[in-house]
């Protein structure tokens, strides 16, 4: 299995600009530089972010990007992912039901379509009389560049 690194855009726009418009929110610095951060580092964590967010608007700070994180995700603009024992992550690929596949050895994460294409894709034994909107699965294995690496990744 390959991991996935094509980027979807939400609206299909790639235009930073424009992708907080279509949700309503202002056009600011800090922003865009998150949106294009996670657009060129699908699945990053905050850190990466803000330092790939950095080499654009080299005064953004972390509280910035924190708050950026989390008001593009509120907007469904990015994809907050939480792999167990690892830091959240996020993408630019929302709207589907898609999944994701994590390396143990490094942590790398790629998307993993779901077999049926439609929400929730899975079906509950039981859903507690809860109305189930979406399933979330993670798949974990050894990512193809740790499976022939014989020197242990570092994540």
């Amino acid at each position: 299995m390959e991991l996935d690194q094509q980027v979807h855009h939400p609206a299909g726009t790639a235009d930073p600009g424009d992708t907080l418009r279509e949700r309503g929110l202002r056009v600011t610095a800090p922003r865009v530089a998150v949106l294009e951060a996670v657009g060129a580092h699908p699945h990053a964590d905050a850190d990466t972010i803000l330092k790939q967010a950095r080499t654009t608007l080299p005064t953004v700070s972390v509280q910035a990007v924190y708050d950026v994180l989390h008001a593009l995700t509120a907007a469904g603009i990015l994809r907050r992912i939480e792999p167990a024992g690892h830091p959240a992550r996020y993408e630019r690929r929302v709207g589907d039901n898609h999944h994701h596949v994590v390396c143990r050895s490094c942590g790398a994460v790629g998307d993993v379509d779901c077999a049926v294409g439609e929400a929730p894709c899975l079906t509950p034994s039981s859903s507690s009389g809860f109305q189930i909107d979406t399933a979330e699965v993670t798949y974990w294995g050894i990512c193809p560049r740790c499976a022939t690496d014989p020197v242990p990744a570092t994540a």
